[in-house]
C-alpha cells in the first residue's frame, strides 16, 4: 500500500453545493437553440467537459457537422453566461458540508489538496473568488477542462495536478468524484484508490457500476481513508 500525497478532488456536486444550477444552465441554453432534451440526458454527461457534454446531446438531430459545430458554439456560450451567473450570485451556492475542514486536515497531514472540473478556467475561477479557496492558502493546485488535451473520463486532468504538485507516483493519488466520469478518469490515471461520494448528481448505485474502491456519503469520512494509507 502506498501513503497518499495528492487527494483530487472534483468540484460541482463533490465539494460544492450548487443545487442544479449546471442541468438548469445547459437545459436553459439547449432550449435557446430549440433544442429539448430530458434532464436525465443532461444528468448522465454530469463530469465531463461541458462542449463535449453539449456536443453529445446535440447529436443525431438532423444537423449537419457545419451546422452542429455553429449550434455547440452558442449553446455552450448561453450555458457559460447562465452558469457564471448564478455562480455569483445564487444563494445556493456553498462548500459541501466540511470541505474546508477536510482540506485542511489533508494538508496538516502532508498530503496536497487539488481541484479538478469538467468547468473551464472561467468557470471555475469564479467559484473559488467566491468559496475564497485560493492557491496556496486553502487547495494547492487546480485543473479545469480546457487546460489539458482531454477532459474526464480520459486521465489527463489529474496527471496535470500530479505534474502541479510534484507527485510522481500515481498509486499515491485520491481521486475524488460524484459521476462516473470521475471515478473513469481515476481509473485510467490508475489512481491508487478511487472515491465515489454518494451525494451529489449520481447515486451510490450509479457509481458502483463503474467499480469505485469505496463510496463515502460524507466528505468527512475521506479523512481515515486516505490518512490511513
Amino acid at each position: 500500500m502506498t501513503k497518499t500525497q495528492l487527494v483530487v478532488f472534483d468540484v460541482a456536486g463533490t465539494t460544492v453545493f450548487d443545487g442544479d444550477i449546471v442541468i438548469d444552465a445547459i437545459d436553459e441554453a439547449l432550449k435557446l437553440g430549440e433544442v429539448h432534451v430530458d434532464r436525465d440526458a443532461i444528468r448522465a454527461l454530469m463530469g465531463i467537459p461541458k462542449p463535449v457534454a453539449i456536443r453529445t446531446l446535440l447529436e443525431g438531430r438532423g444537423h449537419g457537422v457545419d451546422e452542429t459545430s455553429v449550434l455547440v458554439e452558442k449553446v455552450h456560450q448561453a450555458f457559460l453566461e447562465r452558469v457564471m451567473e448564478q455562480y455569483r450570485h445564487a444563494s445556493c451556492v456553498r462548500e459541501i458540508e466540511g470541505a474546508g475542514e477536510v482540506f485542511v486536515a489533508l494538508r496538516e497531514r502532508r498530503i496536497k489538496v487539488a481541484l479538478d472540473t469538467g468547468f473551464s478556467r472561467p468557470i471555475l475561477d469564479v467559484l473559488l473568488e467566491r468559496l475564497g479557496w485560493t492557491t496556496p492558502d486553502v487547495i494547492d493546485c487546480s485543473v479545469t477542462s480546457d487546460e489539458v488535451a482531454h477532459g474526464r473520463p480520459a486521465p489527463d486532468l489529474i496527471r496535470r495536478a500530479m505534474q502541479l504538485t510534484g507527485v510522481v507516483d500515481a498509486r499515491a493519488v485520491a481521486k475524488v468524484g460524484d459521476t462516473p466520469a470521475d471515478i473513469e478518469s481515476g481509473r485510467a490515471a490508475e489512481c491508487g484508490y478511487v472515491i465515489g461520494v454518494g451525494y451529489g448528481t449520481h447515486s451510490r448505485a450509479e457509481l458502483e457500476r463503474h467499480h469505485p474502491d469505496v463510496v463515502i456519503e460524507q466528505l468527512c469520512d475521506l479523512i481515515p481513508l486516505v490518512a490511513g494509507r
